[in-house]
């Protein structure tokens, strides 16, 4: 009997992160007040993408950095959000306002670049997303602009599925 070899955890990562990059774009120190006192805990808001139009976003708490960065990578990969890309942009403008985010994206030229602040440009590069013009309005919330940049993905459509709705 020959025995099977169990890959280990290292392993299972490395075959993992190959797939998808990771960006941490936030992690915070959360309290809790109880009885005995304050509960520390970490909240981390992790995107993951693969670079071709299919990006994730987790947020999780633990009681260490590396927990809650673990789980929001979990939660990300669960959902996972892809997007049409013509020519290495969005398919089309979006204006769209998510709680007190207003978030303006625009199509690009290339050679343009990425041309957006601070967590859309995480999300932005991990979704593969070469040329585009955006700009955050209201709300310096990195939860509420990440997730408003993902309710503007789910609203994108491709040149042939509007194609499609006009017919």
């Amino acid at each position: 009997m020959e025995k099977r070899r169990r890959k280990s955890n290292s392993e299972d990562q490395a075959r993992e992160r190959s797939e998808f990059d990771q960006k941490v774009v936030e992690v915070k120190r959360v309290t809790r007040v109880v009885a005995g006192g304050k509960r520390m805990r970490f909240r981390a808001l992790v995107v993951i993408g693969d670079h071709k139009g299919r990006v994730g976003m987790g947020l999780k708490k633990g009681s260490d950095v590396a927990e809650s960065v673990n789980k929001a990578v979990n939660q990300a990969k669960k959902n996972l959000v892809s997007l049409p890309l013509t020519h290495e942009t969005i398919p089309h403008e979006v204006d769209i306002k998510y709680k007190s985010s207003s978030l303006i994206m625009r199509p690009a030229k290339p050679g343009t670049g990425v041309i957006a602040g601070g967590a859309i440009r995480s999300v932005m590069e991990l979704a593969g997303v070469k040329n585009v013009v955006s700009k955050m309005l209201g709300s310096n919330n990195k939860v509420n602009n990440v997730k408003a940049v993902f309710s503007a993905f789910k609203l994108m459509k491709s040149k042939e599925q509007l194609a499609q709705l006009r017919k």
